[in-house]
């Protein structure tokens, strides 16, 4: 039987990490979705009160996901003592491998989540959080630069940085979903390649990493 002091400390356990725990584990373990919001906390002993104190659909929760890891990427990010020292275009680089290592660590759940939905417009809402997280942290980057700049001249949109980012980012992440690459080496390229374009394009150098990136694709694509 379960006692009181059992069921406050079950209670206090349970916060956001441990239902996006629970919910990546059911869809790994059933190859499915939950169907609803009450079979799934009944499953799991806990009440849908307690679910909605967090999210209020799996929609969320989805949503929620892609948000923390790319938290938990600038979280080890900023563990680096190097970091802060590191230049804009070696921030990028840092941050794509460490979010794609998150993403290897989580491959079967982001293959399911991803090809498990029926039309783009679902998957482009559960990365809305991710868009919108990586473009802050982007547009933060440039904030940065314009500032140590004394032309208004030499200073970069944000806007227009922010958003190449988002579109290089889902370049890379469909690149990463297609990679049979050993420990996806292939994608490691790419993301220097399609970072190194995409700073040359801002600094008004761009064709010799233009050709280099089409090269490669063209490789990739062919092989």
């Amino acid at each position: 039987m379960t006692t009181i002091d059992q069921k406050e400390n079950a209670e206090a356990q349970l916060n956001e990490e441990r239902l996006i725990e629970l919910y990546m584990e059911y869809v790994l373990e059933k190859e499915e979705e939950p169907g609803t919001v009450y079979k799934f906390t009944r499953l799991n002993k806990i009440s849908e009160t307690d679910f909605y104190n967090f999210f209020g659909s799996f929609d969320g929760l989805k949503k929620r996901i892609w948000e923390r890891f790319f938290e938990l990427t600038l979280e080890l990010m900023e563990k680096s003592k190097e970091f802060s020292s590191f230049n804009n275009r070696e921030k990028m680089l840092t941050l794509y491998y460490t979010f794609f290592e998150m993403l290897t660590a989580n491959r079967s759940y982001v293959l399911f989540t991803l090809k498990n939905e029926s039309s783009l417009a679902k998957n482009v809402r559960q990365l809305s959080g991710l868009r919108r997280e990586l473009k802050n942290f982007t547009a933060a980057l440039v904030r940065t630069q314009n500032e140590e700049k004394q032309s208004r001249l030499l200073k970069n949109s944000e806007t227009v940085f922010s958003e190449a980012a988002w579109v290089q980012m889902m370049f890379l992440l469909k690149f990463w979903l297609d990679d049979n690459s050993p420990q996806f080496e292939s994608t490691d390229v790419a993301i220097e390649k399609s970072v190194n374009t995409v700073f040359d394009l801002f600094e008004n150098s761009p064709l010799e990493r233009v050709v280099d990136l089409g090269k490669f694709l063209w490789k990739e694509k062919m092989s």
